[in-house]
């Protein structure tokens, strides 16, 4: 964030994992050791740093990204501490969409995770560079080389543990470092005190020489220089380890992993090391976004917004050129020009103001009033736009209103920065009731919503019970001549037309295609017909719920020279996709959830047989240490309410996770008994 930082000595990173994995834990300790902060917050407290926001303290739970600054070894760090519930998932994709290299988080004893793996591949998405720490390795059960098979077998990584741990569970004090082959020792808890380095214990120096093996084999068949020389029986060193590891890590081929347990304040200086030796420079990893940004002048994505009483906050990364104060920026994305009145370096809930900023920095700007996440700012007209980012769909629906009518404005106001600030809530109104719905990734999502309306902008709010997301889609092919005419006095309104649907696959939204040619219908009218189908196509012809995964193609059509217009179009467009769609064979789509129940193996049985009654489908069991994991798909619809059935059903000591695995076609049965 300081823009006189060369690329040699910055490095942008997130720290991600799944729910209760330590990931905040690790971000204080690293805020406490790099000197940023003097005493370290504990989540259990509500005393953290980067968990500022109240709800966050109260829940004890990552809610938004929060980015702060650090610096190590002489290497500046810009940090984003991501959240790992499922809900809030928008928050690490636009995270990543922006950073050179992620840590990841593992729990010792859970491994891989569900949100893990979600976040993992969203990490392969944006190919970035990622380093593992597996943490927790004091707590009864965790187990080090477990987990790195986990990574191998369940992502598919190529985890190179670069550490082992020294003691297990509860007499964890230390690791081996693997390429000096010494041994780091933390002989107390206490934060302020260095590692001892020491020999190997004897116990574990043949393990460690072993491992250290497979460590050098691993980068030197990477390296054509270091192979040739190891072929010939020479050793190489040290620097020439850390540099081919360094680059096989940016390459994405390696992921070095790294061991210890940040409550207890062990391995974290360790990790920052292995954060500054093998982490990216800016634009340095191969597929870096932005890489193809211009040279010859700014180029920033918008990434995330805030809103508070002093205005609105945009958080951007800078891929190219330099970025002034009072600067005036272009809206690529909008084709609008826009002024920088201020810049900030962030840290967490605190602002350092700046004067400019350079290519790799992130920072926040103030000033602008048009530009939303995913933006991307110039210096000038016909720049390039940067690749946007994309948002999971929303699942779940709650109607909301103001207890009394004194609210509607507060409360429009309100929603309306809501969904400016996380782009994946959603906002509608009802064809059929008229309710204003607020749709999002789950119920704690929209819980937190819901709060922030009554203690950010003083709106007592009625909430409805949540509904799912149903969509509906089509299943055939059909064609459509409409004609709309209305005459009543002076100019009517006239326009013919001609539209062809035909369904696309699962996820891929609504198409429009004209194939009209000689000037059937004026070019002009064109995006009025479309924009008539998107509009009708938020009510599908069933229940009116949206209708997705389908193209719209405009056939034909003719116009009349005096009564056609864009409304005439427009409106004709509406009405023929609402009779096409009923004739295309329409069906009702239901979200249904990957769902990860952890179960004592006694209540296994009970737990697969409430899943089954649910209209689960079992997709498969793995035993993690005397638990038992169940993997099942199950319509969120039959969700609400499980845990509490799911305690009821293992004493109290069953826990569960899910997230959006797809849609799919509701069953005839159900659609008939609803």
């Amino acid at each position: 964030m300081n823009s006189n930082t060369t690329f040699r000595n910055l490095r942008n990173i997130g720290v991600i994992a799944h729910v209760d994995a330590g990931k905040t834990t690790t971000t204080e300790r690293i805020l406490f050791y790099t000197g940023e902060n003097h005493r370290i917050g504990e989540v259990h407290d509500g005393a953290t740093t980067m968990d500022f926001d109240p709800q966050e303290r109260a829940r004890g739970i990552t809610i938004h990204s929060a980015a702060t600054t650090v610096h190590w070894r002489g290497t500046q760090v810009n940090l984003i501490d991501t959240p790992g519930h499922i809900d809030f998932n928008v928050e690490v994709r636009r995270s990543l969409r922006v950073l050179d290299g992620a840590v990841v988080v593992f729990d010792g004893v859970a491994g891989v995770e569900p949100q893990t793996e979600t976040n993992w591949r969203l990490a392969d998405d944006y190919r970035v560079p990622r380093i593992a720490f597996v943490n927790k390795l004091d707590r009864t059960g965790a187990d080090f080389q477990r987990v790195v098979s986990m990574m191998q077998e369940r992502l598919g990584a190529r985890a190179l543990p670069l550490q082992l741990p020294i003691g297990a569970e509860g007499e964890f004090r230390g690791v081996v470092d693997l390429l000096t082959l010494r041994a780091l020792v933390w002989d107390r808890d206490d934060a302020s005190a260095p590692p001892r380095v020491a020999d190997i214990p004897p116990e574990l120096l043949t393990a460690a020489q072993d491992a250290r093996a497979r460590l050098v084999e691993a980068i030197v068949e990477r390296d054509d220089a270091l192979l040739d020389a190891w072929l010939r029986g020479e050793q190489p060193s040290v620097d020439a380890l850390r540099a081919g590891l360094r680059a096989a890590t940016v390459a994405g081929e390696l992921v070095p992993v790294l061991a210890g347990s940040a409550f207890r304040n062990r391995g974290v200086e360790p990790l920052l090391d292995a954060v500054v030796d093998y982490v990216p420079r800016p634009g340095e990893a191969p597929g870096a976004v932005g890489t193809h940004a211009p040279r010859d002048g700014l180029s920033a994505l918008a990434f995330k917004l805030t809103a508070d009483d002093h205005g609105t906050m945009v958080f951007v990364r800078v891929y190219a050129g330099t970025l002034k104060r009072g600067d005036t920026v272009w809206n690529a994305s909008t084709g609008q020009a826009e002024r920088v009145s201020r810049l900030y370096e962030i840290h967490a809930d605190r602002r350092v103001e700046r004067e400019s900023l350079a290519a790799g920095d992130i920072a926040g700007l103030v000033g602008l009033k048009d530009v939303l996440t995913g933006h991307t700012l110039a210096a000038h007209k016909g720049a390039p736009v940067l690749e946007s980012i994309a948002v999971p769909e929303a699942v779940i629906d709650v109607a909301i209103e103001p207890r009394s009518q004194d609210g509607a404005a507060a409360l429009a106001k309100g929603l309306g920065v809501l969904v400016r600030e996380d782009p994946s809530l959603r906002l509608r109104q009802d064809a059929d009731s008229g309710q204003t719905l607020l749709s999002g990734m789950g119920e704690l999502q929209l819980e937190v919503a819901v709060e922030k309306l009554r203690s950010r902008f003083g709106v007592d709010v009625a909430v409805g019970r949540p509904q799912v997301a149903y969509r509906e889609t089509i299943t055939a092919p059909a064609e459509l001549r409409h004609v709309h005419k209305k005459q009543s006095g002076g100019p009517g309104q006239f326009a013919e037309l001609t539209l062809r649907l035909a369904p696309l696959p699962r996820g891929e939204g609504l198409r429009f295609a004209s194939t009209v040619v000689g000037g059937a219908i004026p070019r002009e009218f064109i995006p009025a017909v479309e924009a008539g189908i998107r509009r009708a196509a938020q009510a599908g012809p069933l229940a009116g719920h949206p209708l997705v995964d389908f193209e719209a193609t405009l056939v034909d059509g003719s116009a009349h020279v005096r009564d056609s217009s864009a409304l005439a179009f427009e409106l004709a467009a509406a009405t023929a996709l609402r009779e096409a769609a009923l004739k295309a064979a329409p069906v009702v789509l239901e979200p249904v959830m990957a769902v990860e129940v952890i179960t004592p193996a006694e209540s296994l049985g009970d737990v697969i047989g409430d899943l089954l009654r649910r209209r689960g489908q079992v997709q498969g069991q793995d035993a993690r240490g005397n638990a038992v994991v169940v993997t099942a798909h199950v319509p969120l619809e039959r969700m609400f309410g499980y845990i509490g059935q799911l305690r009821a059903l293992s004493s109290g000591r069953a826990q569960f996770t899910m997230q959006l695995s797809h849609y799919a076609e509701v069953p005839a049965r159900v659609a008939m008994a609803a």
